[in-house]
């Protein structure tokens, strides 16, 4: 896909890349050898047919291809921008041996978009079981399993705590990453089929858990919104930030825009920000649209980055500053930040991931200046729900620990996405959700022997 020049695009939150044309969406999937074991499908935490998929946008016959990817992906839009293909679908297409694997992820947005210019069809669903399900967290997770709850045709109420529906695909990714349109649509999409959306609602707070506990079934989506910290000196300044708290301020709060909206951030000249991953990038690119200079400290070496390649490739052309092999230690200054001291840090033996294991070079101490301090080193699942269900059992990370379709100590509750598996991608998430989506189902029906 052609993207908008680094120049251009580091000034505005418009989409980085525009998208293949029809043409060129045919061309490519013309490269698909229609394996007999397609593997592809098994990399697909979805199951998306993708052989099928593929070879209806092949003979131009794009909303068949839709209506295919929507028997098993009912948010096709935000996958396509979103999930990491190469290591999934794409990383496992026989193509990758020997030439560049078929670009299955602009092949599922190009779909996706063109089906939203023509007209979403709402998915059938099916015929009422009259039991209610309540989903709490609007994020992938619960957004999948309301739709798949809803599609085998029982009665979903979805509480979401922030006053916009979307979770992380409206606070956490940028607008140049996930126009919120595409969101909204996906989402109104849900809303066809007969799911009810209920915002500005605390799960344990505005509907308590007895509430919930009320009916028949009930999915946790909650995510994972509680920031981690580095504990170092200097956090308590003003200045500093969460990646969780800058990057909701200006995506779902349009902080970008005060006092336009009333919720303000601070418009540095010089940030720092300590991460790696896709979310460090995230806060990356929206401080340098708006206007700071960047750099963005990672305690490995470059090849050791977790965040998506084409992330940091687009981080670096628009002009995002590099800092490897160095780890923040101190934020300094009185009122407020002014720059960020760092440890430069030796690569040791491999870690439990495979990785090197940093450790810090003696005396390698150093300054950068910095008037805002931007931290983005992974979250976990937010306690003010979860603690309050009797019962629940947590992981070392607070996560809320289930088995493998989602199934908690407690009776008719089930979880998943990042308050069950800590932080993961979205599509994981989803993968997670439509296994939970299932068991409810099954359990709903008195058809499943673990709820017996």
């Amino acid at each position: 896909m052609a993207d908008r020049t680094p120049g251009a695009r580091i000034h505005d939150f418009a989409e980085v890349d525009s998208g293949l044309t029809p043409e060129e969406a045919i061309t490519e999937a013309e490269r698909c050898l229609s394996c007999k074991k397609p593997a592809c499908v098994q990399g697909c935490p979805v199951e998306i047919d993708i052989p099928a998929f593929l070879s209806s946008v092949a003979v131009g016959d794009f909303l068949a291809a839709a209506r295919t990817i929507r028997e098993n992906n009912l948010l096709p839009a935000i996958c396509g921008r979103v999930c990491p293909q190469e290591v999934q679908c794409e990383g496992e297409c026989i193509l990758g041996g020997k030439e560049t694997p078929v670009r299955i992820g602009e092949l599922e947005r190009f779909v996706a978009d063109y089906e939203r210019g023509q007209g979403m069809a709402v998915p059938e669903v099916a015929g009422p079981t009259w039991k209610r399900v309540a989903v709490v967290g609007s994020g992938p997770a619960g957004l999948t399993a309301a739709a798949e709850l809803a599609r085998l045709g029982h009665e979903v109420t979805v509480y979401e705590s922030l006053h916009e529906p979307g979770g992380v695909l409206v606070y956490g990714i940028p607008e140049f990453r996930l126009p919120k349109e595409i969101v909204r649509a996906e989402i109104d999409l849900l809303r066809e089929m007969g799911v009810k959306i209920l915002t500005d609602q605390l799960a344990g707070a505005s509907i308590t858990v007895p509430e919930l506990l009320e009916y028949d079934a009930v999915f946790i989506g909650t995510g994972a919104g509680l920031p981690y910290f580095m504990g170092i000196p200097g956090e308590q300044l003003p200045g500093v930030y969460s990646a969780n708290e800058f990057l909701t301020r200006v995506n779902l709060m349009h902080a970008d825009r005060f006092p336009e909206y009333d919720t303000p951030v601070r418009h540095a000249a010089r940030v720092v920000v300590a991460g790696g991953g896709n979310v460090a990038m995230d806060a990356a690119r929206v401080a340098r649209r708006l206007g700071a200079r960047v750099s963005l400290v990672y305690r490995r070496r470059e090849e050791d980055l977790p965040a998506r390649r084409a992330e940091v490739v687009r981080a670096r052309e628009e002009g995002v500053e590099f800092v490897l092999c160095a780890n923040p230690v101190r934020v300094l200054g009185d009122q407020s930040v002014t720059g960020v001291e760092c440890q430069r840090m030796e690569m040791c033996e491999l870690d439990l991931s495979g990785r090197p294991e940093p450790a810090p070079v003696p005396g390698s101490f150093f300054v950068i200046d910095a008037d805002m301090f931007i931290e983005a080193i992974g979250q976990g699942p937010n306690p003010l729900l979860i603690r309050k269900l009797e019962g629940i059992t947590y992981g070392r990370r607070g996560n809320i620990e289930v088995d493998d379709e989602g199934r908690s100590p407690l009776p008719r509750v089930y979880a998943a996405g990042d308050v069950a598996t800590g932080a993961a991608t979205v599509i994981l998430a989803m993968g997670g959700a439509k296994k939970a989506a299932r068991a409810i189902d099954r359990m709903l029906r008195d058809t499943d022997p673990e709820q017996a």
